[in-house]
């Protein structure tokens, strides 16, 4: 191995020593053997299907007994663990952005009539546009996008969703925590481009927007094509009477005659999609009512401007016929180079599900029959972290593909590659956890010679069946004892 190899490796595996250690002092209760549970899902050989099947992992130390015991009864620093999320090295836009994708995706607990705080999630059927409600656990994770093509992120959040949470204020209070935590962490500073904040169209994204204006973050969502919004409102003429107008004409969806002429037009070449069209229209916004989400504010509602875009591609690669996406972005004024940018960043977003995938399929996230929603708390940081330590571990990983598969670069490498080498990467790595102390001896244990017995208690006597003395002989004194206690028994029979 070269000396500049080796330097280029070092760097990486102190990172993940550094968050191994922290990732340890965030396990308050149970360390040990929540530690070892998150390397046994680092290191199995295939996909997690069951908790007891982790126990049998060599890098878990414990028994299965110990570990229901970690999750049921162990306690994880929730606060510190998103400060260590949020120090390591984030994955940033060609122009330097740093992307964030927030969604929600569902712990799905249908047979699980004890568990407390279930609601009901909004799953897709077999038909289409066919949702069916299932109970279970919702979670909002934020993850940094990386740019290009990958199907990698970097969780930094997750927060589960209780009954009665509205979705914008909850993910808008997440949000905010999560950006300030990322300016105190260092990783946006004074002169920075913003943070884009990229979400679905089940987002209110003027309501995400408005709560999150104070802070250097642009939110872009997609909206339903249903939507109808307004231009700004007209200059007063004079000599008007009544009150001034806060809305201007209709930009409606579905009727391309009130659009107008778009203020930036762009088309682009794209591999998968074909040519693909971007019109965007600038200073648009909803007309706010008091209903919904906004039906707690006071007085006159905001106008919350910004840039519509219109994305029109060429095919899909799967043969369906393409609809177009209706973009809103939190910024004004936006140029060409802006909606080539904000248009693909959007495209970005659905790398989260290929994210949400892993969790499910492959690490185990929903495996576990767990009942209590705080333990299925502390199993989806189990899960963040041992992802996480996957990211950092990328680029010492080899490529241990099967016979079948084809090989890639190093820089290609999936999550599922990365694990397979985990468990050689490992041992180079801190690992804080302390081994197990036996308790009792094992099945291929010699026992020792048994302790001497220094008490001078008399033994304890065999208890006897109710209704009948005791066979035991007694002795002179026994006896006499016993006949003072009978007086009846007493002199000649």
């Amino acid at each position: 191995m070269s000396l500049l190899h080796h330097d280029a490796r070092r760097e990486p595996l102190a990172e993940l020593s550094r968050f191994r250690g922290e990732f340890y002092s965030c396990l308050t209760a149970r360390s040990d053997a929540l530690f070892e549970l998150a390397d046994a899902v680092l290191c199995g050989d295939g996909p997690v299907k069951s908790l007891a099947e982790l126990s049998l992992v060599g890098e878990h130390r414990r028994g299965h007994g110990g570990l229901y015991a970690a999750l049921a009864q162990g306690r994880v620093d929730a606060e510190r663990m998103r400060q260590a999320l949020a120090s390591v090295p984030l994955p940033r836009a060609a122009d330097g952005w740093l992307v964030l994708a927030v969604d929600v995706t569902c712990w799905l607990r249908p047979d699980a009539h004890t568990s407390p705080q279930r609601i009901l999630c909004h799953t897709y059927g077999r038909g289409k546009d066919q949702h069916i409600p299932v109970p279970g656990w919702p979670y909002s994770i934020v993850c940094a996008l990386e740019p290009g093509r990958s199907s990698w992120a970097a969780p930094l959040d997750a927060l589960r969703l209780a009954p009665g949470d509205d979705t914008a204020t909850v993910t808008a209070r997440q949000l905010r925590d999560l950006v300030e935590r990322l300016i105190a962490a260092g990783q946006w500073q004074t002169g920075d481009p913003g943070i884009l904040i990229v979400a679905d169209a089940g987002y209110d994204a003027p309501r995400l927007a408005f709560l999150l204006r104070d802070l250097p973050a642009e939110v872009l969502a997609r909206m339903r094509s249903d939507r109808v919004l307004r231009r700004p409102a007209p200059p007063r003429e004079p000599h008007t009477r009544g009150r001034p107008a806060r809305h201007g004409g209709e930009f409606v969806f579905g009727q391309p005659d009130t659009w107008g002429a778009p203020d930036t037009h762009t088309v682009t070449d794209t591999r998968l999609y074909g040519t693909a069209l971007a019109r965007s229209w600038d200073r648009l916004h909803p007309k706010l009512t008091h209903r919904s989400s906004w039906a707690a504010a006071d007085g006159t509602l905001p106008i919350v401007e910004g840039t519509v875009i219109r994305l029109d591609i060429e095919h899909l690669p799967s043969g369906a016929t393409p609809k177009p996406a209706w973009l809103w972005w939190s910024g004004t004024d936006a140029d060409a180079a802006d909606t080539n940018r904000l248009w693909q960043a959007y495209l970005r977003r659905f790398d989260i599900e290929h994210t949400f995938r892993l969790f499910k399929q492959t690490l185990g996230w929903i495996c576990p029959k767990i009942r209590t929603p705080e333990a299925a708390d502390r199993w989806t940081w189990l899960i963040l972290a041992a992802y996480t330590q996957l990211r950092l571990a990328r680029p010492l990983a080899a490529d241990r593909r099967r016979p079948w598969e084809r090989p890639v670069p190093a820089d290609r490498l999936t999550p599922a590659r990365v694990r397979r080498d985990f468990r050689h990467i490992r041992p180079t790595a801190a690992c804080p956890a302390r081994a197990p102390k036996p308790t009792r001896p094992g099945p291929e244990r010699t026992p020792g010679p048994p302790h001497a017995t220094t008490s001078t208690r008399p033994a304890r006597r065999a208890p006897s069946r109710p209704g009948t003395r005791s066979r035991r002989p007694l002795d002179h004194a026994a006896q006499v004892k016993d006949q003072a206690r009978s007086p009846g028994r007493c002199g000649p029979q």
